[in-house]
């Protein structure tokens, strides 16, 4: 094969922590099996975030519009608020893919074991994007960052690094 000319090298895709984030959920609300798969709103009830240059709370109220296909992956659809410590809101939005083994899923399904489950054993990224108003946070509006995500007792946490 041959490779097209315009190719060119480019830097390596490089990473810095972000920030951590917990995101307690609210119980779920089945919307039901449509013509896309099921979908489900995990609604957000709090929680935290925590990094080298931002921390703060989850408002309540956005949520994950999740899509669960028919082959078992489930397609993230997600909208939060962040307030941070000094009172900036930042809207944070994400998709992304959690991809289950079968061999696990009825471990996922037990509300009482599913946050035990090494997070090794299953794909859960995601791709947040920023916006806000507030000033000092303005250099959000224009970076892009991946999510590692994983279950925690009564919600969902994810390591997230801004793409370098």
């Amino acid at each position: 094969m041959t490779v097209d000319p315009r190719v060119k090298p480019v830097a390596a895709i490089r990473t810095a922590p972000l920030f951590d984030i917990v995101v307690d959920l609210n119980p779920r609300l089945n919307i039901g099996d449509g013509p896309l798969g099921r979908r489900i709103l995990f609604g957000a009830a709090g929680g935290s975030f925590e990094g080298p240059r931002l921390r703060g709370e989850v408002v309540p109220g956005g949520g994950d519009w999740a899509l669960f296909r028919t082959d078992g992956a489930m397609s993230l659809d997600v909208r939060l608020t962040l307030r941070t410590h000094d009172g900036a809101l930042v809207h944070m939005t994400y998709g992304g893919r959690w991809i289950t083994p079968p061999e696990l899923r009825s471990e996922m399904a037990d509300p009482a074991k599913r946050h035990q489950v090494d997070p090794s054993r299953y794909y859960f990224r995601t791709n947040p994007l920023f916006e806000t108003g507030a000033e000092q946070y303005a250099w959000m509006n224009d970076i892009v960052c991946v999510g590692s995500g994983y279950l925690v007792e009564g919600g969902i946490a994810y390591n997230v690094s801004q793409i370098v």
